[in-house]
């Protein structure tokens, strides 16, 4: 719990101040040594930057303290303007589940050089970008978060799930983050530009990329990815996950945890309903099944198709989408 007696710069940094900040408050050297002492009522969370209160510090706190530390002493840490968290820390405050919260990325501005700490990792850069506040915590936009993490993470399926999250949550346009990619010079490591491909192309979610993978290992046709299919007066019908606009197939890949519920169930049902009244063959499965049993749902589309270019009756649904484009380096 925050109370009145402590700084007003901690009652607007999250319970959390530096040294700096609490020696200019008037507090002692002193004062500070003896309130940090195991059983005091403050805490020492990294080098400089002092948790004002007892009890373990939130996820927010442990982010706000690593970029107080990053900060330059006599600046506003707020403000954004010589300290902001990014990567995966970043991310992981917007709610992209796959992104860690620890350790604590955070820009400063190079040539700037500061240590790194089990908890935080600093990275200097000559690209300063524009800021924002998540949470009261000064970070980058999402777009280049995701590239930072990009830069640092060592997992493929870890940079594909994460990049994907973003894109799919509505943080960044796939071409803004193919951008900040290249711009950063990350599109030569093979798992950047590799998932940078996918988002090119639609994908949205590791779900869709490994049925990407597996299509692409077959001859069966190129779906559009997430495409938008409209009746020919021009209103939303659905966007299937895969979708093949001269046979009329789409496929759907329905997760557990998304119809956890009657009404996401229901809303499922509906969705198929349209594009069934609409000439359009579905095949349904979890991404499990294309995880597991690819042949099996292989097997379905292209039955399908096949069946598809038989029928006297085309689909009267239009497809909105992205074919695959060329990806420069």
């Amino acid at each position: 719990m925050i109370t009145a007696q402590q700084p007003r710069v901690a009652r607007r940094q999250l319970g959390l101040a530096t040294r700096h900040q609490l020696v200019t408050a008037g507090v002692p050297d002193g004062t500070i040594t003896s309130r940090t002492r195991p059983g005091g009522p403050w805490q020492r969370l990294l080098p400089r930057v002092y948790f004002l209160q007892t009890g373990p510090p939130d996820r927010r706190q442990c982010a706000l303290a690593a970029v107080l530390y990053a900060a330059e002493p006599a600046s506003d840490p707020l403000a954004g303007d010589t300290a902001a968290l990014t990567g995966g820390a970043a991310l992981a405050l917007l709610g992209i589940r796959e992104a860690p919260y620890a350790p604590a990325d955070v820009l400063i501005r190079a040539p700037r050089r500061l240590t790194a700490t089990a908890e935080v990792r600093p990275l200097a850069t000559s690209r300063w970008p524009g800021t924002i506040n998540v949470s009261g915590i000064p970070a980058t936009r999402p777009v280049r978060a995701a590239a930072d993490f990009a830069a640092r993470a060592d997992r493929p399926d870890r940079i594909r799930a994460v990049l994907a999250h973003v894109v799919q949550a509505g943080w960044c346009h796939p071409r803004d983050l193919h951008a900040e990619l290249r711009a950063a010079r990350l599109l030569t490591h093979p798992a950047v530009r590799a998932a940078a491909a996918e988002l090119l192309a639609g994908v949205r979610s590791i779900a869709e990329a490994q049925a990407r993978d597996t299509l692409s290992a077959t001859d069966l046709p190129p779906p559009l990815w997430n495409a938008r299919l409209h009746t020919p007066d021009g209103t939303f019908l659905a966007s299937p996950d895969a979708y093949w606009p001269d046979e009329g197939v789409a496929l759907e890949i329905d997760s557990a945890e998304y119809h956890y519920t009657r009404d996401s169930w229901h809303a499922t049902l509906r969705r198929r309903l349209r594009l069934e009244s609409h000439g359009i063959l579905v095949v349904s499965a979890t991404p499990s099944m294309i995880r597991d049993t690819p042949k099996e749902v292989l097997a379905a589309l292209r039955a399908f198709l096949t069946l598809a270019a038989t029928r006297p009756t085309p689909p009267t649904a239009l497809a909105r989408g992205h074919r695959q484009p060329p990806l420069p380096l």
